[in-house]
């Protein structure tokens, strides 16, 4: 079931002469974690501020759940939709915790309600409740503090969350570390996520689905390994790397090709790997142990298997 849908939407600026956005049409599944991708100036950020009314569209329409944004209150709409940007944006003068705690009190909770979530929420972002609920933002690291955004923009528990290049302003290092966390995150709040990043890797990293475009428009639209395999044109496939076969391995994941558990499957003796591993560690172990396949796991749990043949084939496809 689509939680977001995009139907026909467009938007230019005035004293523009082109459209930022132009008649993009796409639907995002209940649950699943899209980016958008493009170069700067292609129109994603536009697009992903349309959905909380930031900005409104010149034509075309968006559906929330079935309903038309725009019969929603627009103050109602933004404190149901979670909300990070690059620059964080947490209020300075606030502690931790009073950030976190914002829309909850808008919304009316009471006050044990908000305490438990803002210590769940903590507790998810890996920040010790006891440790970081009295510190101050300009207290805080670069990474420390976009972990208390994705908080504070969770903290109503919403259903969709809205990123606008989270991780841009991070050093490298950094980056890397909180898009391993957002892995993790992924799996445990079930949210719908629309990702803005002009970022190859991250966007092949993070994605369920990716958006991929080009002047205000959806020239692909599809899973990271399909847009790999199958870019839809030139500026695709020069965009993704599609024809860098090391990188294909390298930002695939084991769970993108792997094979259903076969009949009688016995996981004793078993090489394995984890379903979030990327290929080109899937193929360093099969070389390295000489085994046939690799038994998949997620939550120590058998789900799959993957050959050399797989990643052969995933490798040559274009």
């Amino acid at each position: 079931m689509s939680l977001l849908a995009f139907q026909h939407i467009t938007k230019i600026f005035p004293n523009s002469t082109y459209a930022a956005v132009n008649d993009c049409t796409f639907e995002v599944d209940s649950g699943s974690f899209v980016v958008l991708l493009g170069p700067s100036g292609c129109g994603k950020t536009t697009l992903l501020k349309m959905v909380n009314r930031l900005i409104e569209p010149r034509a075309g329409e968006i559906f929330l759940d079935g309903k038309n944004i725009r019969e929603f209150d627009v103050t109602t709409l933004r404190r149901h939709i979670g909300y990070v940007i690059q620059q964080v944006g947490l209020f300075p003068h606030l502690t931790v915790a009073q950030n976190i705690a914002v829309v909850p009190e808008l919304l009316g909770w009471a006050k044990a309600r908000i305490d438990e979530r803002i210590d769940a929420l903590l507790d998810l972002v890996e920040l010790n409740p006891a440790y970081y609920r009295a510190r101050y933002p300009a207290q805080l690291s670069g990474g420390q503090q976009q972990r208390v955004g994705l908080a504070r923009a969770l903290a109503a528990d919403p259903q969709l969350l809205l990123m606008d290049e989270p991780f841009g302003a991070i050093d490298a290092i950094t980056r890397a570390s909180l898009q391993v966390e957002m892995l993790r995150l992924k799996s445990a709040i079930h949210k719908t996520v629309l990702f803005v990043t002009h970022d190859v890797d991250e966007a092949i990293r993070l994605a369920d689905k990716i958006v991929v475009m080009r002047a205000g428009r959806v020239v692909q639209y599809d899973t990271p390994y399909k847009i790999l395999t199958e870019p839809a044109n030139d500026f695709v496939r020069e965009l993704i790397g599609a024809d860098d076969m090391v990188r294909q391995l390298a930002l695939l994941t084991v769970s993108t090709i792997m094979s259903p558990l076969p009949k009688h499957f016995v996981l004793d003796g078993a090489v394995t790997i984890k379903a979030d591993e990327d290929l080109r560690m899937a193929l360093s172990k099969l070389l390295q142990t000489g085994a046939s396949s690799l038994a998949v796991m997620r939550d120590e749990l058998p789900v799959g298997v993957i050959t050399l043949e797989q990643i052969r084939a995933a490798a040559k496809q274009k």
